[in-house]
């Protein structure tokens, strides 16, 4: 039941990660939900199984969707700045002067993604409207240089 409800949310959040018209908080949204059903599915048996997945990746779709959302021009180009300059492991602190939402973005490690080589896994904790919330993903450097939110 794991490896069924896990392969579901995988091939969901990857079909839709093709789509070309993705913002951030659709991005958040799918790479919350696939981890929340991902750790959902660890918990339970038979049709609670089933539940824990369903809740995991509503829990994870909200929570990501949220940061995406609030994120405005100046924090993405604060998280790309942290994906350009920091290393895996160090953080980069920030607090939006408009929103007063308040991010750390932490590069773990350096990965290729469908054959980029300049790809990172990174880490998004962030706190918004007095809320901390927790997204977890991937992204690749473009040619032009910014960065692109991959999962």
């Amino acid at each position: 039941m794991k490896k069924v409800a896990a392969s579901m949310i995988l091939v969901t959040a990857l079909s839709m990660a093709g789509c070309q018209n993705m913002n951030n908080q659709d991005m958040g949204t799918v790479s919350g939900g696939v981890i929340g059903g991902l750790v959902g599915s660890q918990f339970g048996h038979g049709g609670g199984q089933l539940l824990a997945v369903g809740a995991g990746a509503l829990a994870g779709a909200y929570i990501g969707g949220a940061i995406g959302k609030n994120m405005d021009d100046t924090d993405r180009m604060r998280m790309n700045q942290a994906l350009n300059n920091n290393t895996a492991g160090q953080p980069a602190y920030w607090q939006n002067d408009r929103t007063h939402n308040a991010y750390t973005v932490t590069p773990v490690k350096d990965v290729t993604y469908e054959g980029n080589p300049y790809c990172r896994e990174y880490q998004t904790k962030a706190m918004i409207n007095g809320k901390p919330q927790k997204m977890y993903g991937t992204a690749c450097r473009q040619p032009d240089g910014s960065w692109k939110m991959e999962q």
